[in-house]
């Protein structure tokens, strides 16, 4: 199979899901997904199938983006993708990328993200046929002759262990990182709860940590954001953490800033439970790149309002990636092409 036809394969799908005919069917989807896995409500799934239509499948992006790698490769390899399920259809770009960089796809779906994963393959192979014998869900990726693989710390040195005789891409815990100065305005400070707290704060790209200057006033934060409470408190699995984690916060006497839905503490690590976020306190904005720098192994994503920072996108985006935003930095497509 061609790029060309490869190309119009995805470029067709996009335009479905786009499409208001789409809808209903998307709408049913969306309810089977949130009945297996209840993290994935019925809106947060239809908003992620729309970011996956609107920034990456569109004939413009897809196009220029295919452009920058090799069309072909020169033997075609059957790669196994290990799909994470931590947010609605989060394997999706690395299945565009195995199918788009003319591989065929070995694909162990998480059994948290079956359900829309799996009926975007089956749309896929219904827009054509020919990609029936291209991607194969299966259980056991033995037969596969590269690897991409994403899960936990723990998880990656296993897969180190079994995938280390073939090239491959095994991705460990990463988070995100918001840099404020304490001049954001209240519709920068909303856009901020986006990247906060959009897919309750599940991806590695939603943001667990503030970097925050010396003296920093937490109220407009809170304030701002304190009408959106019933949008994430309405899922009883976010109630209850958040319930668990200001009890032990108040059991314990952890100083922390609380606007009934988010809970917020001065703390040294970058991964922070489900209804937290963690602050870290810079005395310069100097101090604050530096930080950043020497955590950069760790950072999927560094926000700042309007992107002012180099490096980072605005606030709002984060969970809004394009195709170009690899996972872990590493450009998937041109390992793929290598192979």
């Amino acid at each position: 199979m061609l790029q060309s036809e490869r190309l119009q394969t995805f470029i067709a799908l996009g335009d479905f899901l786009r499409s208001a005919e789409a809808q209903p069917e998307l709408t049913e989807i969306a309810h089977r997904a949130h009945a297996r896995n209840n993290w994935f409500t019925v809106a947060n799934s239809l908003n992620a199938l729309s970011a996956i239509a609107d920034e990456f499948l569109t004939a413009q992006k897809l196009t220029d983006w295919a452009s920058s790698y090799r069309s072909e490769p020169d033997s075609p390899k059957q790669v196994g993708v290990v799909m994470a399920g931590n947010i609605p259809a989060v394997g999706f770009h690395d299945l565009l990328c195995v199918l788009m960089s003319g591989h065929a796809l070995l694909a162990k779906l998480s059994s948290q993200d079956f359900v829309l994963i799996h009926y975007l393959i089956q749309k896929i192979k219904e827009i054509n046929p020919a990609f029936d014998s291209l991607i194969v869900e299966a259980e056991r990726l033995n037969a596969a002759e590269a690897y991409i693989a994403t899960g936990s710390n723990n998880s990656a040195r296993y897969f180190d262990y079994y995938f280390a005789s073939k090239p491959h891409i095994i991705r460990k815990n990463r988070s995100s990182v918001a840099l404020l100065i304490g001049e954001e305005s209240d519709d920068e400070l909303l856009k901020l709860d986006h990247d906060l707290s959009d897919y309750y704060g599940l991806g590695c790209r939603n943001v667990s940590t503030l970097l925050v200057p010396e003296g920093y006033d937490f109220t407009p934060l809170l304030r701002t954001l304190e009408p959106l409470a019933n949008r994430y408190l309405d899922n009883h699995k976010y109630q209850n953490n958040y319930d668990y984690n200001k009890s032990i916060y108040l059991i314990n006497g952890v100083p922390h800033y609380d606007n009934g839905y988010l809970l917020v503490t001065e703390n040294d690590a970058l991964v922070s439970p489900i209804s937290v976020v963690y602050y870290h306190i810079y005395q310069t904005q100097d101090d604050a790149r530096n930080w950043l720098d020497a955590h950069k192994a760790q950072i999927q994503v560094i926000a700042s309002a309007q992107g002012w920072l180099p490096g980072s996108v605005p606030f709002g985006k984060t969970q809004r990636p394009g195709l170009t935003d690899y996972a872990d930095g590493i450009d998937t497509m041109a390992f793929l092409s290598k192979l």
